[in-house]
């Protein structure tokens, strides 16, 4: 009995939970994001699947994928029903091929209502890629290091706001200090799986926050299609105070081990310079947090300079020096909306230049 496959937009709009069958190896690597891990095989068992399919013969393979498969097919059931409440399941695997369907049949078979998704896991990438290509009325949140932009932005999705959180999804600050106090980074695939989730779930709303990135955060690559949308969209600049803003730092990475700090400060050192460098890390071992936050800001004001100007969007500064971060974000609220009525007219307030 074989499901019938459905496409990546039903696929993920159906209810009950994703079942992922690949292996462990490929669902870490990037999977649908709220996806169940349900492999069929582990990943020394795929490999053996895989060298007898290439070296014996595809027969041979299914041969050993039943050998190896089917004494797991009472607890597949068993756990597949512990997952699902209504009843109704959704499973894929790479290509929405043998992995999928053997899945499917199992739980079919065992009462289980079941969705496959048709292409498998490579037609959701291509579902990911077309779905960050298509416009959305995006605004840029810039600012120098330490003003503040990511507490802004979770603060106007407290209050209801669309907002992307590339540095939250990331794990990262988004600088050579950006890594500290996170939690481990995901992989460049799944941070694009992630965004493409919250830029499909946005695609009704009148504005979209985002913070402003280099192509990278950390170790992961923001998508093409987001950075050059980013890049035209209208920029609101957070322009704070340099006390406020050594404040802030001071506070982050207050709890960071000093000898992280002294190793994040050596990444840097040629771009900061020998002699900034020395004197940043003389303060780090004295704890004296604020003044090594002072000398590193000469460096990081000049590449965001750089970066800013490489944007062709507007950039309007706006100053929130004294501002709580709910009182910033509502000024953020009010400014952008502002904003959005006088140049909606004319499209600037689009994502795509005309």
């Amino acid at each position: 009995m074989k499901v019938d496959p459905i496409p990546p937009h039903e696929f993920l709009a159906a209810r009950g939970p994703i079942l992922d069958v690949r292996s462990p190896t490929e669902f870490e690597q990037g999977h649908i994001p709220g996806a169940v891990s349900f492999p069929i095989f582990s990943d020394q068992e795929r490999r053996r699947v895989g060298r007898c399919y290439t070296q014996v013969g595809p027969n041979d393979a299914v041969e050993l994928g039943f050998e190896l498969a089917g004494p797991k097919c009472a607890e597949f059931v068993r756990r597949a029903r512990a997952l699902t409440e209504g009843g109704t399941l959704r499973v894929h695997c790479w290509r929405g091929g043998m992995r999928s369907q053997s899945m499917a049949w199992v739980l079919s078979v065992a009462g289980l209502e079941v969705r496959v998704l048709d292409g498998g896991y490579k037609a959701y990438k291509r579902w990911t890629r077309d779905t960050l290509s298509s416009p959305r009325r995006l605004v840029v949140l810039a600012g120098m290091t330490g003003t503040a932009k990511t507490e802004l932005l979770r603060e106007l999705a407290t209050s209801g706001e669309a907002v992307i959180d590339l540095e939250g999804l990331a794990n990262h600050r988004g600088s050579a200090f950006g890594g500290l106090c996170m939690p481990e980074q995901p992989s460049t695939e799944h941070l694009h799986n992630m965004i493409a989730a919250s830029w499909d779930e946005f695609r009704d709303r009148d504005t979209v926050w985002i913070e402003g990135e280099s192509r990278r955060v950390g170790k992961c690559h923001v998508p093409d299609a987001l950075y050059a949308h980013m890049q035209k969209a209208p920029t609101i600049e957070v322009v704070r105070s340099e006390q406020e803003r050594i404040e802030h730092l001071a506070e982050l990475y207050g709890d960071a081990e000093p000898a992280d700090l002294i190793a994040s400060t050596e990444r840097i050192r040629k771009r900061l310079g020998g002699q900034h460098a020395n004197a940043a890390i003389e303060f780090i071992e004295r704890g004296q947090l604020r003044e090594a936050c002072s000398v590193l800001l000469a460096y990081y004001d000049r590449t965001y300079r750089h970066e800013l100007a490489q944007r062709t969007g507007t950039v309007t500064a706006v100053d929130f020096t004294g501002m709580s971060i709910v009182e910033g974000a509502r000024t953020l609220q009010a400014f952008a909306q502002g904003v959005r009525h006088e140049r909606e007219a004319d499209g600037q307030f689009a994502s795509h230049a005309e």
